[in-house]
């Protein structure tokens, strides 16, 4: 018998980098979301359903699980041998798969395995190994690969002091050369002065018998030229008169010599120090430990948490191996939700490109409706006290609604244009995205309205590369961040005001919109031209498309978390916001 291998095939669903398409429910006439999944029957079920087909006389007995628990349906492949059967076990002695008929005639006595159940782990298997690449042994490499760049400007910085230190090293030791060198010069001076005084000694007493020895020339000759004999030595003995004194004797100087030093390269150069290499051991890079993740057949700690009916220890939240939609509210006096804004209370904001600012809860009914000058930005905000914020464009003013509903001017931007604001929950600043042609900039200013930070431009006066920042949040770490679609770019900007990171989407044209940020740092943007929902990290590095098609949206426009992790999704042309579940 020719045995085989079944295909493994995985849907869009399955992968994390695009996660999974709103499933609806494969009972006959139904369309509401898939939750559950019967494994025998291999049909995917609602709620109702799933209790439907457990009270069944004929399917009660079934295994239904969570819809990201199933088993996954073995791919139909005929026997060669019996094409009228299906290749469904494996013979654990033989390691070859087979149908039912090659079982009982050619591995009579032999062990067998459902084909379907290995083939379903292993498939689970391979779905968390991706899951673990995807949520750890990239995110971990990119944070090792941060580091080691850390490492090289450290290096850098490192080896310039190093440089500095031989530097000061070189001018001190210039400065001893100068001062031993100025000794000695005054060392020659005087040993200069010393030798001239004896020269000068000498000259000055040849000079002095010079002097003599014209006088006495001019004696003699006085002796020569006489009018009286009687006076003159002539006529008698002159050996007393014409004796003249022996020339002084002096000596010739004797001049200093100078010896040079003795001395190398290498004696002068360790003069300066030495340049080494501590003796240590290398401290290793920590990576952290990995997790290990349910399988596919495994129910979560949150799910044997729901079956027990009891609580469970909060754990740190990552990202859904699947992205389901938990459900839809309609805001009524709205023609699309460009901005979403939610409140302390559980309910929400929402705006319109025409002005119409609607406040409502979550099941639809309108609590307030406000008329403003604002269009498609993220100009609304509501601050950790429950006080709404929204920008006067027209007037370049901030106004604040308080709970009695009370309207005051709160913050005058003069000259420029505010577009986007954000309320931080972590330090109660406000951030404005402003505007004044064609040229961006963010005011940050305290909860009472004083500005506090500007970064129009950077540290190093560079402008921050944005025009219109159209929609601002703030992550968990301070980094502002930024959409601007006439830039089409994502800014990150840090807390101290430095451009840090501009994101501009996976190839095709972006086009961004609503961003906002979850507990654990991602950062969610809305892309209008693809129809997707792009999830970076704390960096502004691509992790996945959380959202696209397949999941129901269309011209994303407007994104928001809630405190229960959900993911909040408005978008052009309709007022219906979609929530999802995409954090465990």
């Amino acid at each position: 018998m020719a045995s085989s291998k079944p295909e493994v095939s995985c849907t869009a669903h399955d992968l994390p980098d695009t996660a999974q398409h709103y499933l609806v429910c494969d009972t006959e006439d139904c369309k509401k979301n898939c939750k559950f999944y019967c494994n025998p029957c291999h049909r995917p079920l609602c709620e109702q359903c799933k209790d439907d087909h457990q009270k069944s006389s004929e399917t009660k007995g079934h295994e239904v699980v969570p819809y990201r628990l199933r088993k996954r349906k073995l791919p139909v492949e005929k026997c060669k041998e019996h094409p009228s059967k299906d290749i469904d076990m494996i013979c654990e002695n033989c390691q070859v798969p087979l149908c039912s008929k090659c079982a009982i005639q050619e591995h009579r006595g032999h062990t067998f395995e459902d084909l379907e159940t290995i083939y379903s782990k292993n498939f689970g298997l391979c779905l968390n190994e991706i899951r673990n690449i995807h949520q750890f042994f990239l995110p971990t490499v990119q944070e090792i690969k941060k580091d080691i760049r850390e490492d090289a400007k450290k290096l850098i910085t490192f080896m310039d002091k190093i440089r500095e230190l031989i530097k000061i090293e070189s001018e001190s030791m210039k400065g001893l050369v100068d001062e031993v060198m100025s000794e000695k010069f005054e060392q020659v001076n005087k040993l200069e002065e010393t030798l001239k005084e004896g020269i000068q000694s000498q000259y000055d007493t040849y000079k002095e018998y010079n002097a003599y020895l014209k006088n006495f020339d001019t004696k003699i000759y006085g002796y020569m030229s006489f009018d009286k004999v009687q006076s003159n030595p002539i006529l008698f003995s002159l050996s007393e008169y014409l004796k003249i004194k022996s020339i002084p004797e002096t000596t010739k100087p004797i001049y200093p010599e100078f010896t040079a030093g003795q001395y190398s390269k290498d004696d002068f150069a360790k003069l300066f120090g030495q340049i080494s290499i501590p003796d240590t051991k290398p401290e290793k890079r920590r990576i952290k430990p990995l997790e290990k993740l349910p399988t596919q057949l495994e129910p979560t700690k949150k799910q044997r948490g729901r079956k027990r009916g009891k609580s469970f220890t909060k754990r740190t939240l990552s990202l859904s191996s699947s992205v389901d939609i938990a459900k839809e509210y309609t805001v009524p006096s709205v023609k699309s939700a460009y901005h979403l804004s939610l409140d302390t209370s559980g309910g929400i904001w929402v705006s319109d490109n025409y002005g119409n600012l609607v406040h409502a809860d979550l099941k639809g009914n309108q609590l307030q409706k406000i008329q403003t000058s604002a269009g498609d930005e993220g100009y609304h905000t509501v601050t950790k006290d429950g006080d709404l914020i929204y920008t006067d464009r027209e007037n370049n003013i901030i106004n604040l609604i308080t709970s009695d509903k009370t309207v005051t001017e709160f913050i005058k931007t003069e000259k420029w244009t505010p577009l986007s604001i954000h309320s931080s929950h972590i330090n109660r600043d406000i951030l404005v995205g402003l505007n004044k042609d064609r040229e961006g900039q963010v005011a940050r200013y305290n909860k009472t309205g004083k500005e506090i930070q500007n970064t129009q431009k950077d540290s190093k006066g560079q402008g921050i590369y944005i025009s219109y920042p159209h929609f601002i949040t703030e992550n968990i770490n301070g980094d502002i961040c930024l959409s601007d679609y006439d830039k089409n770019a994502v800014v990150l900007i840090n807390k101290m005001g430095q451009h840090k990171f501009s994101y501009t989407g996976q190839g095709s044209k972006f086009r961004p919109f609503g961003i906002c940020t979850d507990i654990v740092g991602h950062i969610l943007v809305c892309d209008n031209e693809s129809n997707t929902v792009h999830l970076l990290d704390q960096d502004g590095q691509f992790l996945l498309l959380l959202l696209t098609e397949e999941h129901g949206i269309y011209r994303p426009v407007s994104v928001c978390v809630d405190a229960d992790n959900n993911l909040h999704v408005g978008q052009y042309n309709t007022n219906k916001v979609k929530v999802y579940e995409f954090l465990e």
